[in-house]
């Protein structure tokens, strides 16, 4: 049984989602909340597989909720909920360490397919978030806009150390590094990690000039 928890601050989306997921033979919700403060104790106490988290709650916000699930080392997958996919939301998600990121306005199983992936360790974002991160990798310019975590990983990748490696250095799972990767290859036009690097000490070496 993969074990849920939901939280969310609108009580119909909450019940919506626990009818949802009572219906599925391999899904248990063991709680839901409707505001950051007791996500955190909750997850803490039931030691959920999965947690949904809606990115606009009262007393603590979806995004500051992950970060201190993620400093406290809680192993609960997160898939994030939301209504909104612009950059900034998606951007804040991924910084943040989400295991997915699924919209409200998708149909409902593809919530419940998406809880599956992410339990399973997939990295799972819908095809809006893949078209707008698209975007973002075409964006032209030599370093093209890394933004601070992808900076880390290149410099972490220039010093010769593993996905894995990397992963225990910056704390976060081995799928967040391939991601990040993927992000600077394009935005870098690199095909591999010896010409990320190669990019990485050239760059460092016009900006000493």
């Amino acid at each position: 049984m993969i074990r849920v928890f939901l939280a969310d601050d609108h009580a119909l989306v909450l019940e919506g989602l626990r009818s949802l997921l009572e219906g599925e033979d391999d899904i248990e919700v063991v709680g839901t909340a409707s505001d950051g403060d007791a996500v955190l104790d909750a997850v803490r106490a039931l030691q959920p597989d999965v947690v949904v988290l809606d990115l606009q709650m009262p007393s603590m916000g979806g995004i500051a909720c992950l970060q201190q699930l993620r400093a406290e080392g809680l192993p609960a997958k997160v898939l994030v909920l939301s209504a909104f996919y612009d950059g900034d939301t998606i951007q804040s998600a991924l910084e943040a360490e989400a295991d997915g990121f699924a919209l409200k306005t998708e149909a409902p199983q593809q919530t419940v397919a998406c809880i599956r992936q992410v339990y399973q360790g997939q990295l799972v974002f819908p095809q809006a978030a893949k078209r707008w991160l698209r975007q973002q990798r075409q964006r032209p310019g030599p370093a093209a806009d890394l933004s601070e975590r992808e900076a880390e990983v290149l410099a972490l990748v220039a010093q010769g150390l593993t996905n894995t490696q990397i992963a225990q250095r910056l704390t976060v799972s081995d799928n967040t590094v391939k991601f990040h990767l993927q992000n600077i290859y394009q935005k870098l036009g690199a095909g591999n990690r010896t010409e990320a690097a190669g990019i990485y000490f050239k760059l460092r070496q016009e900006g000493r000039r």
